[in-house]
């Protein structure tokens, strides 16, 4: 890996495969876009894998190449904060599937020469962690300080320390779960729904016209709600109307909150594939890490030497603190380091991303207990 300590430095590699796949697939080579803070120390110990959620991406505490806008997790990542470039080697790799960089649906087949689209194959969560360990391979990283993730990347922490414990120190876990619900595999169903509802959508085989964008902006308002609190929702909009010149697509927008929920979906086409949107969609909800182990969870953490912290929040309804709570359950069943806190905050699930410097003041405790 290149010595090159310039912060926010995006990286793009081709893997040679093949990459098996859970779902008895396999891909030859993939593509893998990734963004790298800091430099790896001297024994190559001090790296440090931040994992994305659904509609995330590498430029996790960089400007977005596309948007502009400052990274997803800022907050977490930078001088001085719990992840430090000046003390870590820090890797945000876009998952297995999506569209900033790394092998998706968006990708060309070389079978066929022109877009995979819904001819590319399903895959995991851990389908997506195997990619990440083709990369850390690659770089010649053996083993993370840690891997941390909130959402789905809590998702991909966790399976992390199942599929590779010999090769994670510490897993911190924020606002996540080992397998999702009925109610949050209903909600992704709606959003897949809107998507392929779209006349653009075509079967998939939008690439060489135009993208469904409106049922993509659908789906994405859909997934918002989820990521929101009624009292945070409450406190930022009541039942406020807009100012009668508002405008919007279709119908005008009444409430402030409809203005709000209809710019999260404009904006979001504009960085996001549809059709990722429906496999990593599908790959959260196949995800149950117990179900792996043979049913019970404490099974997927025997053989782990690593050290877990687990975050949530009391507002979040999609992964709620009970979500956590099994968890640590099955760890404590396990024999494994674990600690564990619920925090309060009024934004739901959206905490992990927001303003949260208890989260922050847990995050840096834990990983500077373990250097």
């Amino acid at each position: 890996m290149s010595d090159d300590n310039r912060f926010g430095l995006a990286r793009h590699v081709r893997l040679p495969g093949p990459l098996a796949l859970d779902g008895g697939a396999s891909l030859a080579a993939i593509d893998v876009g990734y963004e790298t803070y800091g430099t790896l120390n001297a024994d190559r110990s001090n790296a440090i894998l931040i994992c994305h959620a659904l509609t995330g991406d590498q430029h996790a505490a960089s400007n977005h190449p596309r948007t502009g806008k400052p990274g997803w997790w800022q907050r977490m990542i930078g001088p001085g904060k719990p992840v430090d470039p000046a003390r870590h080697c820090v890797i945000c790799i876009n998952v297995l599937g999506s569209c900033m960089g790394s092998t998706g649906p968006a990708s060309v087949d070389p079978d066929t020469g022109s877009a995979y689209a819904m001819r590319f194959p399903v895959i995991t969560i851990r389908d997506m962690v195997r990619a990440q360990a083709l990369l850390l391979d690659h770089l010649g990283i053996p083993r993370l300080r840690a891997v941390i993730g909130g959402s789905m990347g809590g998702m991909q922490a966790l399976s992390w320390a199942a599929t590779f414990p010999e090769r994670v120190q510490a897993a911190v876990v924020i606002a996540s779960t080992a397998r999702h619900s009925a109610q949050n595999i209903a909600f992704h169903e709606v959003g897949r729904q809107a998507v392929m509802a779209d006349p653009r959508w075509a079967g998939g085989d939008y690439y060489d016209g135009d993208a469904p964008t409106a049922g993509l902006a659908v789906a994405r308002m859909a997934a918002h709600i989820t990521y929101l609190s009624e009292a945070g929702l409450t406190h930022k909009f009541g039942r406020r109307l807009q100012a009668r010149e508002a405008k919007s697509f279709g119908f005008d927008a009444d409430f402030q909150v409809e203005s709000y929920l209809r710019h999260q979906g404009i904006t979001f086409v504009d960085r996001f594939d549809a059709n990722s949107y429906l496999y990593i969609t599908r790959a959260m909800d196949y995800f149950d890490l117990a179900e792996e182990h043979g049913g019970r969870l404490a099974d997927a953490f025997r053989r782990t030497a690593t050290r877990f912290c687990l975050v949530s929040f009391d507002t979040d309804w999609l992964y709620p603190t009970r979500e956590s709570r099994a968890i640590v359950q099955a760890l404590n069943a396990a024999g494994a380091p674990v600690s564990f806190v619920e925090l309060s905050s009024p934004f739901g699930h959206d905490s992990f991303l927001l303003d949260a410097p208890e989260m922050n003041r847990v995050v840096d405790g834990f990983l500077r207990a373990g250097e």
